[in-house]
C-alpha cells in the first residue's frame, strides 16, 4: 500500500510539473500571456528607432510610440478616433469667449517615481516649454501654440495652479483646436523630480503616470518597458511588459512574426498583405489614413526659390506609379498637403498631372533650360506614409532625369536625418507626416507656416496670406467658414508648390491571432494598455 502510494505520487508530482511547466513557457516566451488573456509580454517590432524619449522633444512617430507607454497627457482621444475624452484631467471647463479653460485633475495620481502628479506639476511642464523659447528643441509647442511666452502671435498667455488638483490655461486669443492640440503625445505631463534629476539625460529616462514603465533602452535594438502596479486606471495595463524591437528590414520584420519572435509589427510590405491574409496564425491590422507622404523643397536654397523649378518637378514626377509600384492599393496619389480624410479638404484643385514638355518649359522659362543637378535626401527607415522610402527616391531620381534633373540620393541615420532636415540643410528631402490631432491646422499650420519655419516647416516656405489665413482659422468658430478658410489656403500652397504630396497612404500590421484589444490609431500613437495575448 505504501508503494502504491509512492508511485501515484510520483505520478501525480511529475504531471504538475509538466503542467507548471507549459505555464512557464507560455508566459514566459517569446509573447506569454495567461490563461485568463491577462499578463505576458508584448514584442512589438518596428524599423526605426527611437530619436528621444522626451515626448516633448520629439516629431517623430517612432519616438512618440514608446513615450506613449510612459507619459500620459491631460486629455486623450478616444481609442479609434480623434474625438477628445479625459485624460488626467477628468473634466474642464471652457469661457464664453474661448480664453479660459479650467481643468479638473484626477486625484491621487503618481509618476513612476512616487511623486505626486498635481497642478504644479502640469504648471512645471508647460511653464518648461513655455518659457523656453526654444523652437528647435521644442518644436511641436511652437507650430501647435504659435509661440512662446510674450510672443506676438502666442496662444498661450498664462498657465497656473488654483488648487492642487485644478489649472488654469489663460490664452491670448482663442484657438479652435486647443484641446485637440492638448491630447497630442508632446504635451504629455513628465515627473518635474525627474526632468530635475536626469537633466539632458532625460530624454533616455523618461517618467510618467502611464500604464508601462521605463526601464530600459538599447540604442537600435530594444526599449524595455514594465507594468505599472500602481497604474490610476483599475484593471489596467493587462500586460507584464512591452519590449519594442527594431528589426530596420520590413519582410525580415514579417519573418520575425512568422517564425514567432516577436508578436505585432508595422509596415507591412504591400507585397506581403497577402502573405499575412493566408495565414491562419497571423492577423491584418490598417491603420486609419490620416497622413501625408511628400517630397519638399527647401524654396531658401537655390533653384528652389524659385518657384518655376518646383512647379516643373512637381509636373515630372509619375505618381500613380509609384503608388502602383510601392503601395500596391494600399494608398492613393496626394495632390494636397492633407489627406481627405480632415475637414477642410480642398477636392476642387487639379492635380500637377505627369506632363514632361510643361515641365522642361518651366524649367527654360526658370532659366535652367538643361536642367541641373542636385542632392535629394531619402528618409533611411520605412515609415507609415511611405514603405520604402530609398525605392521611391530611385523612381523621383529616375523620372526628374527625363527632363535634365540629376539628382544624387543622399540618406544618413534617421535622428541625424531629422535633425538636420530641422536646420534647413536639404536642398530636397522626402518626408511624411501622421496627423496627431484629425485638424486641418495640424498639418497646414504645423508644416507649412513661416511661424513653423525651425520646427516642423522643412520647407522653410512663409506666405504672408496663408498666415494670416491660418491665424484667422485658428480662432474662428463657424466649422463651415473655417474649412473654407483651410480650402483657400490649400489653393494658394498648390500654386506655390514648397511640397510635391505623393501619396497618402492606410498603413499595414500584422499581428499574432491571438492578440485582442489592439487598435491601430490614426494618429500612429496608441497605448498598449488594453492589449491582451491569449
Amino acid at each position: 500500500m505504501k508503494k502504491t502510494w509512492s508511485i501515484a505520487f510520483v505520478i501525480i508530482l511529475t504531471l504538475s510539473l509538466a503542467l507548471t511547466g507549459c505555464s512557464s513557457s507560455k508566459k514566459n516566451g517569446a509573447s506569454g500571456g495567461n490563461d485568463d488573456g491577462g499578463g505576458g509580454t508584448l514584442i512589438y517590432a518596428r524599423g526605426g528607432d527611437s530619436v528621444k524619449l522626451d515626448p516633448a522633444t520629439v516629431t517623430d512617430g517612432e519616438s512618440f510610440i514608446a513615450t506613449a507607454q510612459v507619459t500620459e497627457t491631460l486629455v486623450d482621444y478616444d481609442k479609434e478616433s480623434t474625438k477628445v475624452v479625459p485624460g488626467l484631467a477628468k473634466s474642464w471647463e471652457m469661457s464664453k469667449d474661448g480664453k479660459t479653460y479650467t481643468f479638473h485633475l484626477e486625484k491621487g495620481v503618481k509618476f513612476h517615481d512616487g511623486t505626486p502628479f498635481n497642478a504644479d506639476a502640469v504648471v512645471y511642464n508647460f511653464n518648461r516649454w513655455f518659457k523656453s523659447k526654444d523652437a528647435k528643441t521644442f518644436a511641436y509647442f511652437k507650430s501647435q501654440f504659435s509661440g512662446f511666452e510674450g510672443e506676438k502671435e502666442a496662444v498661450i498667455k498664462e498657465v497656473k495652479a488654483i488648487d492642487d488638483n485644478t489649472v488654469q490655461f489663460t490664452l491670448n486669443r482663442p484657438q479652435a483646436p486647443f484641446l485637440k492640440n492638448l491630447a497630442m503625445s508632446p504635451f504629455a505631463i513628465s515627473s518635474p523630480a525627474a526632468i530635475k534629476k536626469y537633466g539632458d539625460k532625460y530624454i533616455e529616462h523618461p517618467v510618467g503616470t502611464g500604464p508601462f514603465v521605463f526601464k530600459e533602452w538599447k540604442r537600435n535594438d530594444t526599449i524595455t518597458l514594465e507594468k505599472n502596479k500602481d497604474y490610476w486606471k483599475k484593471g489596467l495595463p493587462k500586460l507584464d511588459k512591452v519590449i519594442i524591437k527594431v528589426i530596420k528590414d520590413n519582410s525580415a520584420r514579417l519573418n520575425a512574426l512568422v517564425k514567432g519572435e516577436v508578436d505585432l509589427i508595422d509596415g507591412v510590405n504591400p507585397s506581403e498583405v497577402d502573405k499575412v491574409k493566408s495565414n491562419s496564425k497571423l492577423q491584418l491590422f490598417e491603420r486609419p489614413p490620416m497622413n501625408i507622404g511628400y517630397l519638399g523643397f527647401n524654396v531658401e536654397k537655390k533653384p528652389f526659390n524659385n518657384k518655376k523649378v518646383r512647379q516643373a518637378l512637381s509636373y515630372a514626377i509619375n505618381k500613380k506609379e509609384i503608388v502602383k509600384n510601392f503601395y500596391e492599393g494600399t494608398a492613393e496619389p496626394a495632390k494636397n498637403p492633407m489627406p481627405p480624410t480632415i475637414a477642410g479638404y480642398n477636392d476642387s484643385i487639379q492635380d500637377y498631372d505627369l506632363d514632361l514638355d510643361k515641365a522642361k518649359k518651366l524649367l527654360k522659362e526658370a532659366g535652367y533650360p538643361n536642367g541641373f543637378k542636385m542632392d535629394l535626401w531619402a528618409m533611411p527607415v520605412p515609415r507609415p506614409y511611405m514603405p520604402n522610402g530609398q525605392k521611391v527616391a530611385e523612381a523621383i531620381q529616375s523620372d526628374f532625369a527625363k527632363i535634365g534633373v540629376k539628382a544624387k540620393i543622399v540618406t544618413m541615420e534617421w535622428a541625424t536625418y531629422l535633425d538636420k532636415l530641422q536646420d534647413g540643410q536639404a536642398p530636397m528631402f522626402m518626408l511624411g507626416w501622421t496627423g496627431d490631432n484629425g485638424d486641418a491646422d495640424n498639418f497646414l499650420y504645423a508644416l507649412l507656416d513661416k511661424d513653423s519655419i525651425g520646427s516642423n516647416n522643412y520647407s522653410r516656405y512663409k506666405n504672408e496670406e496663408v498666415h494670416k489665413l491660418l491665424l484667422q482659422a485658428q480662432t474662428e468658430t463657424d466649422e463651415a467658414k473655417r474649412n473654407d478658410i483651410y480650402k483657400k489656403v490649400q489653393e494658394i500652397i498648390h500654386n506655390d508648390a514648397p511640397w510635391v504630396p505623393l501619396a497618402h497612404s492606410k498603413p499595414q500590421l500584422a499581428g499574432k491571432s491571438t492578440i485582442k484589444g489592439f487598435f491601430p490609431h490614426p494618429t500612429g500613437t496608441q497605448s498598449f494598455a488594453d492589449v491582451t495575448i491569449e
